[in-house]
């Protein structure tokens, strides 16, 4: 497998078809899902189908170092979940800039692993000069994938409400959307580069 990056606890590498039973474990958790698309958890035929084939088309025909990585665990390879740059097309996001996301199984939670990943390829688009900017998006209710975006570095920027045609509990409250410029980011980075 091609390794976009190595951190301290974290491999970020491409996906292979071998990974389906780990990607189609991740988009079929319903805790992992509850903030996203329908709410709902994907079953492995539509990961296998639709979902795992995107992301290695992703790899063709994304610029370079743009796509969806998996993460996993550098001493034992374990997964971890996936990080993601690609051209903005969330729902709400203006189209130009370069979208922000993640998944991660829920005992990965809280670890810190999701930051230590999103943190890494943020700096990879700012490093190689594929962005002036970095945004993501979540539900305002999702406290946890909020927490990532402050960490990694990204600002609220604005809350907004979109119609969806499936309701989630909590979409009410409407969406949110963060970002970090380039100068804002070689402000916050420390003086020796690491984070």
């Amino acid at each position: 497998m091609t390794t976009l990056l190595e951190t301290e606890r974290l491999v970020l590498r491409r996906f292979g078809t071998d990974d389906l039973d780990e990607l189609a474990a991740l988009h079929g958790d319903p805790e992992v899902m509850r903030y996203i698309d329908t709410g709902r958890p994907q079953p492995r035929e539509v990961v296998a189908a639709e979902v795992l084939p995107a992301i290695l088309r992703g790899y063709r025909e994304l610029p370079e170092g743009m796509g969806t990585f998996a993460v996993v665990g550098k001493g034992d390879g374990a997964f971890l979940g996936w990080v993601a740059l690609r051209p903005a097309d969330s729902v709400g996001l203006a189209a130009g800039s370069t979208e922000l996301g993640y998944r991660f199984r829920p005992a990965a939670w809280g670890r810190g692993y999701a930051t230590e990943a999103a943190r890494a390829v943020v700096g990879y688009a700012f490093d190689s000069g594929t962005t002036e900017a970095v945004v993501a998006t979540t539900m305002a209710v999702n406290a946890g994938s909020r927490r990532v975006m402050v960490k990694t570095g990204l600002r609220h920027v604005r809350t907004f409400h979109e119609e969806w045609p499936d309701h989630i509990e909590g979409a009410e409250h409407g969406d949110v959307e963060y970002l970090v410029t380039r100068r804002e980011w070689e402000a916050q980075r420390p003086t020796d580069g690491r984070w």
